[in-house]
């Protein structure tokens, strides 16, 4: 009788298995996420109230989804007319990578990769080691501990930026889209 059992046990365990659609990996489930937002511009606010982010509390901030192209997603940070930074997202194999590019700024290309304690709505990037011979070269040693993250919700999309003693936030609706002209 025993055996019985353990053949129906494993019987039935086969056939859930079978029977149960797997689940898309968090780094696929984001990606489709974002790809959603593509050709959209988004109004957004400072959430964050950290005081050397005076200027864009009272700014005109907005993203613009301005570029889907195979595995990468460009969203470019808006202040009014004038452009704070990029956003580049890069789909690779089992995660997500993030670079902040700041054009005519010596402090641009960094970022890092998801880690594993992202989800299919929230990718987390601890500064990778380029980014911090990048910080020790241009003397902002404590940026090294940076860890940005960017969510895609069904109403918001956000941008994070965390380390000891620093934290920035802005979130955008997604709810409706606004014309980037």
């Amino acid at each position: 009788m025993t055996r019985f059992y353990a053949f129906l046990l494993a019987s039935s365990s086969m056939v859930i298995s079978a029977c149960t659609p797997e689940l898309p990996a968090p780094h696929d489930e984001f990606w489709g996420r974002l790809n959603a937002l593509c050709g959209n511009a988004y109004e957004g606010e400072l959430v964050s109230e950290d005081a050397q982010d005076a200027d864009l509390a009272s700014g005109d901030i907005w993203m613009d989804v301005s570029s889907c192209e195979g595995k990468e997603v460009i969203v470019d940070f808006m202040n009014g007319e004038e452009a704070v930074g990029h956003w580049v997202l890069t789909k690779r194999p089992a995660q997500i990578e993030l670079r902040h590019i700041h054009e005519g700024d010596a402090v641009t290309g960094y970022g890092g990769y998801s880690t594993g304690n992202s989800s299919g709505a929230r990718m987390n990037f601890p500064a990778d080691e380029a980014t911090k011979a990048l910080f020790d070269r241009e003397g902002i040693p404590v940026s090294k501990a940076n860890v940005w993250a960017v969510e895609v919700r069904p109403t918001v999309f956000a941008y994070e930026l965390q380390r000891p003693e620093r934290f920035f936030r802005v979130e955008f609706d997604t709810t409706s889209p606004i014309s980037a002209e």
